[in-house]
C-alpha cells in the first residue's frame, strides 16, 4: 500500500521525516508512471497524489526525467535484490535454470510487464526513455548472465565467446515469448508452461552455444 506523506509540525523537517516524505513521493510517482504512462504524467499530477506542493518535488528532482530515473532506479535495486546470488551450479545448466527462475519471477510482475509496455509504447516520442533505463541500471542483469558465461568458459563448459552478446541473446530467448503473452499478445503461460519454456531455451542456448567452436573452426 503506499505510504501516506510525512506530516510537518513545523520548522526543518527531520532526516526520518525528510526520507519517509521521499519514499511516498516515489510511491506515488512509480504508481502514476505506470498508470498513466510516461507522456501522460506530469509533476502536478504526481504532487496532486502526494497531496504535496509541486515545489517539494521539484527541491529534489529537476524536472520529470530525473524522477522517472529515480523511479526506474529504485525498481531495478528492488528487483536485483529479489535475485538470488546465481552462485555456479553443477553444470551450466543447472545454474541457468535457478538464475532463469529469479529473471521470470521479476520480468513478469505487473510492474516489470507495464514498464515494458510503457517503454515500447513511448520510446519512439520520448528517445531518451531507454537512456534512463541504461543509467537506472537495466543492464546489470545482462552483465549477470554474461559472467557466468565466462566462468563456463573458464571450466571449459563453453567455447571461447563474447559472453555479453551470448547473455543478451540468452535473455531475449528467456523472455520475449512471456513478456509478448504477459502483455496480451496470446495466452499467459501457466506455471508448467513457464517451466517448459525456460528449460527449452536453457537447451537451445546451450547447444548453439556450444556449436561455435564448429563455426570457427569451419572459417
Amino acid at each position: 500500500m503506499i505510504g501516506q506523506p510525512a506530516t510537518r509540525t513545523g520548522g526543518r523537517p527531520t532526516a526520518r521525516a525528510a526520507a519517509a516524505l521521499e519514499t511516498t513521493i516515489l510511491d506515488h510517482a512509480t504508481a502514476v508512471f505506470l498508470a498513466e504512462g510516461y507522456a501522460a504524467t506530469t509533476i502536478e499530477a504526481i504532487a496532486r497524489a502526494c497531496r504535496v506542493a509541486k515545489r517539494t518535488i521539484y527541491a529534489r528532482w529537476d524536472g520529470k526525467p530525473e524522477l522517472f530515473r529515480a523511479v526506474l532506479e529504485r525498481l531495478i535495486a528492488k528487483w536485483m535484490s529479489a535475485s538470488g546470488d546465481w552462485a555456479d551450479g553443477e553444470t551450466l545448466e543447472a545454474t541457468l535454470k535457478a538464475a532463469s527462475d529469479d529473471i521470470l519471477a521479476v520480468a513478469l510482475t505487473p510492474e516489470a510487464i507495464a514498464l515494458h509496455r510503457l517503454i515500447i509504447a513511448e520510446s519512439g516520442r520520448f528517445p531518451e526513455l531507454p537512456r534512463l533505463m541504461h543509467q537506472a541500471g537495466a543492464g546489470e542483469g545482462n552483465a549477470r548472465i554474461a559472467a557466468l558465461f565466462d566462468r563456463a568458459i573458464a571450466r571449459g563448459e563453453l567455447p571461447p565467446q563474447d559472453t555479453a552478446f551470448a547473455a543478451e541473446q540468452f535473455l531475449n530467448m528467456l523472455l520475449t515469448g512471456p513478456q509478448r503473452r504477459a502483455l496480451g499478445l496470446g495466452h499467459a503461460f501457466d506455471e508448467d508452461q513457464l517451466q517448459r519454456w525456460r528449460d527449452h531455451a536453457i537447451a537451445l542456448f546451450i547447444s548453439g552455444a556450444g556449436s561455435l567452436r564448429l563455426l570457427r573452426t569451419a572459417e
